[in-house]
């Protein structure tokens, strides 16, 4: 009689029945059963692109078919699995660890005269390395393929960026899997499985990081940089690098992320991705670059290198006169006939329907040509038609019968890039480039664009990213991206950044989308960086103050788009400067509870930072108010604080006037507790002018001062 195999390790025990279904996975750090023991999923199985061996292919449906397992026998380290209707075995090797066990497909068992066929054998498509139905009413990291319930959490992920880790939900119960596939890794593709009390997760995590030469994404989010907010420069050069470390400094900012264009020359957004040719304001280019970054060290700041590791620009040496053979194609082509220069109709042999019809999207590539078309036929003879030769400035030539090309990948941003073929050496020749400006003393990066990947995604964006990262000499102290994927967790810690919100939208756009990201990525143990914030002429100190406190309250950072001639246009460039500063160093010093970030979530209040007499930080609730009577540019908020009532007051475009009853205006104040700023007092009046932010003591109640400061005069 068969019976149950059990693996087993001093974090937890997992049992698989004799039909090779989970039955069981219990914490022993816990004493939680993890699975859903009503539902019964194998865990293991194969997919096939149809049945291949000849009786049962003439019995069943021709078509991508899954082959569950339905015996499994242990013999040391090797599990030996059969499937329903298939006529061999897998051996998967399991590897027990002290705090994790992997299992990887090894080799198949096998009769040649099961398969008589001149082919490789068996001819398996995916293989399901485990797959675990854990219980219901759990919280899901979907990046890190893990859930988490009563201080227990289970993982099943993957070792390697070739593996395919997820899940599936129904009834409420979520199963999660893990596969390898045939043409990327079908063997020796492990897929680990973690189950420990919550407190203890991450170490097993950092313990296959180790096992397996991973990127130290564990170690990234223990560092202390990792919620530090990001000064952004696209311009940094010798003649503006003491400028922006002034200004980063002013605000508090320990770390500076450097877009590529500071130093790479280019004439418009991305269109020249892929040189990496030096700006004549780098006149010793790399040694430029590596005396600027030191200046910015020197200055107690970490400089990091914002590019973009997959885009090839349109104006770049890899398009024009000649397109590379190793640009991405979307779909693929064959001629079916031989077309000359002057050509303006392409046959070719497949259907193009459903092919682009987008402006800057119309473009094919043959050979090293590009050739824009206008339309094409779904109907024999297959052509596109309208076309325009030499697109992008390629040089027209002709091209032969069966000639194999295909429409061009372009970026859906602008249009001035397309995507480089992963599955070339492109993007090693892309990363030897990058790496290199990277390693002349950067210490953080941003791989943006990394969406500009081609299918599977789930495996080429992060292993686009890994690809650059494995040349970096000093391992980023954390990465970010815009975009991720399972084995991206390894290298991405800050996960994304939201992009640009103008002022009139700000603070809902925050709640919108980084704020409500932050709850989902706390459950894969990460932050998310609440976004690329703009410095506009009409940027006012409580929009910052309120998306880097909301930010806070997750222990994550934003990043500030800087731009030196809007700081000189805005009035308030000193307030909202200071609001940074503030933010930063509580940050920095890790001073907020846990019950302050709690009350920071509450997304229908906001919240200042104010400085006591002894230079302490006190947070405080606080509402906005109307002030004055009519337009005007004057803003207010309204707070009480050790039982008197106060407002905090400025003008968004420059100074005003404002006369208030005598009573609303005990003192005027820079700061809370600091040395007073004019007031002038008649029998009834109070008059003070408004420029930069300040605060007013008031002998009101907090709604008598908010009648009053509705009613005061502008002048």
């Amino acid at each position: 009689m068969k019976k149950d195999i059990i693996i087993e390790n001093s974090c937890f025990k997992l049992v698989i029945d004799e039909r090779c279904c989970a039955k069981s996975l219990v914490c022993k750090e816990t004493g939680i059963e993890c699975l859903d023991t009503d539902v019964s999923v194998p865990f293991f199985s194969i997919t096939e692109e149809r049945p291949y061996n000849n009786e049962i292919k003439l019995a069943y449906m021709n078509k991508r078919t899954v082959f569950e397992a339905n015996s499994i026998e242990k013999n040391g380290d090797i599990l030996t699995v059969g499937f329903d209707l298939l006529l061999f075995t897998a051996n998967v090797k399991v590897t027990v660890r002290d705090d994790h066990v992997s299992f990887e497909l090894v080799s198949f068992n096998a009769d040649i005269k099961d398969f008589p066929q001149p082919m490789d054998f068996p001819p398996v498509e995916a293989f399901r390395l485990a797959s675990l139905p854990i219980k219901k009413s759990v919280d899901f990291g979907q990046w890190l393929n893990v859930c988490h319930k009563d201080n227990t959490s289970v993982s099943l992920m993957s070792s390697c960026p070739e593996g395919f880790a997820d899940s599936t939900c129904f009834n409420e119960t979520r199963v999660l899997h893990v596969d390898s596939r045939a043409n990327f890794k079908l063997k020796n593709c492990p897929a680990v499985l973690i189950c420990r009390k919550t407190d203890f997760f991450l170490s097993s995590v950092e313990s296959v990081e180790e096992i397996y030469s991973l990127p130290k994404g564990v170690a990234s989010r223990r560092d202390p940089l990792i919620n530090a907010s990001v000064y952004w420069v696209h311009d940094l050069n010798p003649d503006t690098v003491d400028e922006h470390i002034r200004y980063a400094k002013m605000g508090g900012y320990r770390m500076m992320l450097v877009y590529y264009t500071s130093m790479f020359k280019t004439s418009r957004q991305y269109d020249t991705c892929g040189n990496y040719d030096y700006r004549e304001s780098y006149p010793e280019g790399k040694k430029t670059l590596k005396k600027l970054l030191e200046k910015i060290k020197a200055a107690g700041i970490t400089p990091g290198l914002h590019f973009l590791h997959t885009h090839i620009g349109i104006a770049s040496r890899y398009v024009t006169p000649k397109a590379d053979y190793r640009l991405n194609l979307k779909r693929r082509f064959t001629l079916a006939k031989d077309i000359d220069e002057c050509a303006d109709e392409i046959y070719v042999w497949e259907n193009p329907i459903d092919s682009p019809l987008c402006d800057k999207t119309r473009v094919l590539r043959f050979d090293t040509e590009l050739i824009e078309y206008t339309g094409y036929t779904t109907e024999p003879p297959y052509r596109f038609y309208g076309c325009k030769r030499g697109h992008f400035d390629t040089e027209i030539t002709g091209h032969l019968r069966g000639c194999c090309g295909g429409i061009l990948d372009v970026s859906e941003f602008s249009g001035t890039s397309v995507y480089l073929d992963q599955n070339t050496d492109l993007q090693d020749e892309i990363g030897d480039k990058l790496a290199a400006a990277y390693n002349q003393g950067f210490e953080f990066v941003y791989f943006d664009g990394s969406e500009g990947a081609k299918a599977p995604f789930e495996y080429h964006i992060p292993n686009a990213q890994y690809r650059v990262y494995k040349k970096l000499n000093k391992k980023p102290i954390f990465c970010e991206g815009a975009a991720k994927a399972h084995f991206g967790w390894h290298m991405l810690s800050g996960a994304n950044a939201f992009d640009v919100f103008p002022t009139s939208i700000f603070k809902e756009m925050i709640i919108e989308h980084p704020f409500k990201e932050a709850a989902i990525m706390q459950k894969d143990f990460t932050r998310v960086n609440f976004g690329w914030w703009a410095f506009f002429a009409d940027t006012r100190p409580d929009v910052y103050e309120f998306g880097t406190s909301k930010a806070a309250s997750y222990d994550c950072p934003f990043t500030m788009q800087a731009n030196t001639r809007t700081f000189k246009l805005n009035p308030r460039t000193a307030d909202i400067f200071e609001v940074m500063r503030r933010w930063e160093d509580v940050r920095a010093e890790k001073l907020l509870t846990n019950e302050q970030k709690l009350m920071l979530r509450q997304t229908d209040k906001e919240f200042t930072l104010l400085i006591n007499a002894k230079g302490e930080y006190e947070l405080t609730e606080y509402e906005e108010c109307k002030i004055g009577i009519g337009e005007n540019s004057l803003r207010a908020f309204v707070f009480e604080r050790n039982g008197a009532s106060y407002a905090t007051l400025w003008d968004d475009s420059g100074e005003s006037k404002a006369v208030f009853d005598k009573n609303a205006v005990i003192s005027y104040t820079k700061e809370v507790e600091s040395e007073p700023l004019d007031v002038t007092y008649t029998d009834k009046k109070a008059e003070i002018y408004v420029s930069g932010k300040a605060y007013i003591r008031s002998a009101l109640t907090k709604e008598e001062l908010i009648s009053a400061l509705g009613s005061a005069e502008i002048l």
